[in-house]
């Protein structure tokens, strides 16, 4: 299965998330114009689910404008938080060829009447009315208070030629964010499977805490060998952890060794949770050594216009020890709000925050430091080797591990699983099944195999040591295609090889069911 036969499945279990009365997005099988129409629209929704974290299936839907009379625009989103309005123009491509070659044309994004529509104009220039999810545009536009501050942004949903990419502001009007095929892969394809919905440089999370007077923090500044951070300790809501780690999962575990999924598939800690449901008093406190959290950016005040509150900003927010801790409320967070549950069991209980803040550098923010990724793992080694993390899991956020899944990804669509569970999501709501995940250890057995080191028998002791990376220089010539085609190739063959003979065994009677 191509990575463009994966789109097309996500995008059919998307449309299978709308009720009944939305037929357009059930049509007959055999109708495969309306099918496709169809799937272009549920194109639109995984754009805003992955971007904005839209989840549910009305509320995107209130965001798609595409029909007749729509003014060129296929969508939209206004996001308050950022000030920013976005214009949604979408070219779904029926067949993979064209959807990774064919381009989108000038005169089609002609028909954006961005003009009119932002300046109040009900109507095209002939007098014919627009439909009436741009009339709710117009007046959502027309009811933001302080909308000179807002800031319009067109996204193309499309491939676009190089030459034209310079012509598309006198078009377009507004600064245009193109998404061909490539970055819909990459952006909007491998994140919905593996459950990273949020492009983590858009997430801020608010913490509120409460203040009984005193002070309830601590700020420290640590000078390590690549840059000054600062350390802030203080005990926040527990019910905030819970909601935090419930909506955004994965989002917010990418530094962290073990995914989402790997923390549900272990036993929730009961003492923990009979603390939180069972005690009215705050000895969950005491229970665990807290939460740590990297962020970007810190911004904590007590003065918020409420007494006995103060409140915590974190940019970039990422948890990289105490997963299991934030896991078991979240766990409980979101038993209660599915069963309709009061949330005051989380009332007066705490739990310690520790938040590491990176200097921010302004002038460079879009550099990537490996430095700095190379503190951060070192931090996320160190703060998990008191607890039960295999090496292979402690080693799952090195840059080798890293790249390889992003390199089989692009040139396989495959998903190399780095953390166990991490495609949890995308097996879950069948946007892809299990023959498309590759195993670490199976996939670097393989590598080891064809590679002429096959003392297999002590593999499991240095398979995921960095020294074996390095006395095998494995990283000169990890990208070379022609090494890493051969490697998925013969993985592939495995795989094949070994469901033959357990099949065949079990034909035979030598595995019981």
């Amino acid at each position: 299965m191509s990575k463009y036969q994966t789109l097309v499945n996500i995008l059919d279990e998307l449309r299978k998330e709308a009720p009944a009365e939305y037929k357009r997005y059930y049509p007959i099988e055999s109708n495969i114009e309306e099918l496709n129409k169809a799937r272009a629209r549920s194109y639109i929704h995984l754009f805003l689910k992955v971007k904005f974290g839209l989840l549910q299936f009305q509320e995107r839907e209130s965001f798609i404008t595409d029909d007749k009379s729509d003014g060129g625009i296929d969508g939209y989103f206004i996001d308050q938080e950022n000030k920013i309005i976005y214009f949604i123009q979408s070219k779904f491509r029926i067949n993979e060829k064209n959807f990774e070659n064919k381009n989108i044309e000038l005169d089609e994004l002609l028909n954006m009447d961005l003009d009119r529509i932002t300046k109040g104009e009900q109507s095209y220039a002939d007098g014919t009315k627009y439909n009436n999810k741009i009339q709710q545009l117009i007046d959502n536009i027309q009811n933001i208070d302080d909308y000179v501050k807002y800031e319009e942004k067109v996204i193309l949903l499309a491939n676009l030629k190089d030459k034209y990419k310079t012509k598309l502001k006198p078009i377009t009007l507004f600064p245009t964010i193109i998404f061909d095929y490539q970055k819909s892969y990459e952006e909007l394809l491998f994140p919905v499977v593996s459950g990273t919905f949020y492009n983590p440089k858009e997430l801020k999370i608010t913490i509120n805490v409460t203040n009984y007077g005193g002070s309830n923090r601590i700020d420290y500044y640590v000078d390590t060998e690549v840059k000054e951070c600062n350390i802030s300790v203080l005990f926040v809501p527990t019910e905030e952890i819970g909601r935090i780690l419930y909506k955004y999962k994965n989002s917010i575990l990418k530094f962290n060794p073990r995914s989402f999924l790997e923390l549900a598939s272990g036993s929730v800690n009961q003492n923990i949770k009979e603390s939180i449901t069972d005690l009215k008093s705050n000895d969950f406190a005491l229970f665990n050594n807290g939460i740590t959290m990297l962020s970007d950016n810190t911004f904590y005040s007590d003065r918020v216009g409420k007494r006995n509150e103060a409140a915590l900003i974190v940019t970039n927010p990422q948890i990289i020890n105490g997963g299991q801790t934030a896991f078991t409320l979240s766990r409980i967070y979101e038993e209660h709000l599915k069963d309709g549950k009061n949330l005051d069991i989380f009332k007066t209980k705490e739990v310690l925050l520790k938040v590491i803040t990176f200097d921010h550098d302004e002038e460079n923010e879009s550099i990537v430091d490996p430095e700095k990724l190379k503190l951060i793992e070192s931090i996320s080694r160190a703060t998990n080797n008191q607890t039960a993390v295999t090496e292979a899991d402690r080693r799952s956020n090195d840059k080798i591990q890293v790249d390889l899944q992003q390199n089989i990804f692009k040139e396989f669509g495959y998903f190399y699983e780095r953390k166990k569970g991490e495609f949890g999501d995308g097996i879950r709501f069948k946007y892809i099944d299990r023959t498309k995940i590759v195993d670490r250890e199976t996939f670097l057995r393989v590598v080891i195999s064809i590679s002429r080191w096959c003392q297999v028998y002590t593999l499991h002791i240095y398979l995921w040591d960095r020294r074996w990376c390095q006395v095998y220089t494995l990283h000169i010539y990890l990208w070379d295609r022609i090494f890493i085609r051969r490697w998925c190739q013969v993985y592939t063959l495995h795989i094949y090889l070994w469901d033959r003979i357990f099949i065949r065994d079990k034909c035979c009677g030598l595995i019981h069911n």
